[in-house]
């Protein structure tokens, strides 16, 4: 009796090792198939995803004052006030992609000349052609703390600058040395300068180096222009001549204005580039003949009528300037933040409105 007991004793451990075994088999099997138990639950449930909060956009240390962009160091070099021809032999011109802004004003006959300021880049490039200079166009130099660079001028130019003894680069009375002509085109469209050479120029004259500059409002990063429903994807400007049509159309990947002449890209000839602005303005003046000739006496002092252009939208604008400050441009009183970057200036004559001179295309 004791012995059948033993041995159903030993054959229940028998049978439980078996199950055992099996039970082990079962679970390595389920293991290989991809059938395993669920993982198990962590007793902190996340609902909610973690986001990153928005990377504060930095604030440059520095900016250029005649564009807004960013610079490494304070730019405290006097600017450069180039009078660059801007006749259909003329073009492309050289060096006006590299212009921290860009004046376009009329003189006689019609044609328009460009005064291409340079202050903040530092490279050093072919300029030109350089032409001549007007009693307007040295009161535009002087608003920017300036010096004027320029190729002879008008009697009543060479009288301001020579009794007043205003500081200039002149090619043909006292800066010769500064400017050279290439052979690839004919006078007078073949006069060039650089910034090296026009500086070298200032310190054997002895001019100042520096200037106070007046300083333009910018909008910060990511920071909205002023309101306003009406959109410009282009626009076309109407001077007097038909060889001088300029349009601009919108680059929304940049938020640039591609620049034209005559509905032709406008290139600089130096690199190949369109020349574009952030800003694009358009002001009305009053002008006036004032001989045979057709020279011109321009209003560049009071108010008048302005058309903002950037960021793909137009404002509707006063101009206003007072002796010793830049010309500025308002709205209900509020001058205008600009786009950081290359600014466009057209000088229009006031005796027609500005919707006329301007044609604005929405879409």
């Amino acid at each position: 009796m004791s012995r059948s007991i033993s041995e159903r004793t030993q054959w229940l451990r028998v049978m439980a090792s078996v199950l055992l075994c099996m039970m082990l088999m079962s679970c390595s099997t389920l293991s290989k198939t991809g059938e395993s138990e669920p993982a198990p639950q962590s007793n902190e449930q996340n609902t909610e995803l973690e986001v990153e909060p928005p990377k504060e956009q930095s604030i440059p240390a520095f900016t250029a004052p005649l564009t807004g962009l960013p610079v490494e160091q304070p730019v405290l070099e006097r600017p450069l006030a180039i009078m660059i021809n801007n006749a259909p032999a003329a073009r492309p011109q050289a060096g006006l992609s590299q212009a921290d802004m860009v004046y376009e004003v009329l003189a006689e006959g019609g044609i328009t000349r460009l005064i291409a300021f340079f202050q903040s880049y530092d490279g050093d490039v072919k300029i030109g052609p350089v032409r001549s200079i007007r009693p307007y166009l040295i009161e535009l130099g002087e608003t920017y703390g300036a010096l004027p660079i320029h190729a002879g001028g008008s009697t009543d130019a060479y009288a301001i600058l020579q009794q007043q003894r205003k500081e200039h680069l002149d090619e043909i009375s006292n800066g010769g040395a500064y400017f050279w002509r290439s052979k690839d085109r004919r006078p007078p469209h073949n006069l060039y300068t650089d910034i090296s050479r026009l500086r070298k120029g200032i310190d054997h004259k002895g001019y100042a180096e520096q200037a106070k500059i007046p300083e333009y409002p910018y909008l910060k990063p990511g920071e909205a222009p002023v309101m306003t429903d009406e959109s410009a994807v282009s626009l076309q400007i109407r001077f007097l001549l038909k060889s001088y049509r300029v349009s601009y159309t919108y680059d929304s990947a940049d938020q640039q204005y591609k620049r034209f002449v005559n509905e032709k890209s406008h290139m600089d000839q130096n690199n190949n580039q369109q020349l574009s602005a952030a800003n694009v303005i358009v002001m009305s003046a009053s002008h006036r003949t004032l001989d045979d000739v057709g020279r011109l006496s321009v209003e560049l002092n009071g108010s008048g009528e302005a058309m903002v252009f950037q960021q793909g939208r137009v404002i509707r604008a006063q101009w206003q300037h007072t002796p010793g400050d830049a010309v500025r441009f308002m709205k209900n009183g509020v001058e205008i933040p600009l786009t950081p970057g290359t600014s466009y200036i057209h000088v229009v004559p006031a005796d027609t409105s500005l919707n006329e001179h301007v044609i604005v295309k929405a879409i």
